[in-house]
């Protein structure tokens, strides 16, 4: 729940998409108000749906004052109805021009960052709305340059409410996840943390080659930032970790390479916080956050991995004793005496027949590590309360 509450913050940060009271224009209501009260629809009043939706995102896409964004989206969604003949027109319409915006916003918005905040837009009108047959705009997306663009499309082909609805049609669903994750596993090497976080708790969800493909390459991605020193908000190791170790206690196909990469992360984290409090490198929120990463898995996946409560990690970090960390570390992993306990139970080495974890790197001379305070909520556009 913190990891979620975190990234939604640190994405929807950077985005202007404000929730300004100011009164302005708003889009005329009073038609469509009258047609969602029927029960039985006229031709005229389709035409009315009609017309809703392409006067309220066309304003949505052509404004230059975002103060009005969040009001238009939330007039968008508020005009859903369970009426069939009046859900299925309006779904029409949406995906209809919602199709055009992005086209509009392609070919005629000069300014990137504007059109990018367009595309942010459409993306999260797209998750309000929850409608199945929207998921594709958001596959579509996965693959673009901007991190809130591509963080708002993987939220939306990975929304759960979404798939709640879409796993009505098991062939459908099948279809559309294998896209998805093909589409994440392309991604993933250029994606933020708040990305992977969000693909990771996607593929937990499914058990396929494809599934554990991509969260072996997202913890190959972090495993490579722990070693370069440039890995961010370690919060969300939290996540892969868990999950890594769900797949190995379910007895994956793949479990020798899950519990190596499981280990290799998990070791890093555990150094990166030694290494930090040794000579003050790692200071902050990412101190915080890797010690919430290092007591979680212990009680989340090594617990069961190992069978019985673990416990070493977090005495050593209550008692603040790195040299009682660095020995739990190396009984769970693996150390200069041999081969650790996770080793031992899941047969596997660390590659060329290393019993112990590769060793952290120094970080460059004088390098400091510090995460940025994070954005505040206030400007977070009204969405679903997932948090």
């Amino acid at each position: 729940m913190i990891v979620r509450r975190v990234f939604s913050a640190v994405l929807v940060g950077g985005l202007v998409l404000g929730l300004s009271m100011i009164g302005r224009a708003q889009v005329d209501s009073s038609r469509i108000d009258e047609v969602i009260k029927k029960s039985v629809l006229t031709p005229q009043d389709l035409e009315v749906i009609d017309a809703f939706a392409a006067d309220a995102i066309g304003r949505l896409v052509r404004t230059v004052d975002f103060t009005e964004v969040a009001r238009t989206r939330a007039s968008i969604v508020g005009h859903q109805s369970a009426q069939a003949q009046y859900a299925q027109r309006f779904s029409d319409a949406c995906l209809r021009e919602i199709a055009k915006g992005f086209d509009y916003a392609t070919h005629e918005i000069s300014d990137p960052q504007r059109r990018f905040r367009v595309f942010a837009n459409l993306l999260i009108l797209v998750n309000e709305l929850n409608d199945p047959r929207l998921i594709d705009l958001g596959i579509r997306m996965i693959s673009h340059e901007a991190s809130m663009v591509r963080y708002w499309a993987v939220r939306v082909a990975t929304s759960a409410s979404l798939w709640e609805k879409l796993s009505q049609d098991q062939v459908a669903a099948a279809t559309m996840s294998r896209k998805v994750l093909d589409a994440c596993n392309q991604a993933a090497p250029t994606s933020s943390p708040e990305v992977l976080n969000l693909m990771v708790q996607f593929a937990g969800r499914f058990d396929t080659p494809v599934t554990v493909e991509l969260l072996g390459r997202i913890a190959d991605i972090r495993i490579r930032s722990y070693a370069e020193w440039n890995v961010k908000y370690e919060l969300v190791d939290t996540n892969i970790l868990k999950l890594l170790g769900a797949k190995i206690v379910a007895g994956s196909a793949s479990n020798e390479q899950l519990a190596r990469q499981f280990a290799q992360l998990y070791s890093y984290a555990i150094q990166r916080y030694i290494r930090g409090m040794q000579n003050n490198a790692v200071r902050g929120l990412s101190r915080n956050y890797l010690a919430a990463v290092l007591i979680e898995t212990e009680e989340q996946s090594l617990s069961k991995l190992l069978g019985g409560t673990q416990t070493g990690v977090r005495r050593a970090l209550e008692a603040g004793d790195m040299t009682a960390l660095q020995a739990e570390h190396d009984r769970l992993l693996g150390g200069a005496a041999g081969r650790g306990a996770l080793p031992s139970k899941f047969n596997f080495n660390y590659g060329n027949n290393r019993t112990s974890p590769l060793a952290l790197p120094e970080p460059q001379p004088g390098k400091t590590i510090v995460e940025p305070a994070l954005p505040v909520e206030s400007a977070e556009p009204a969405e679903p309360a997932q948090p």
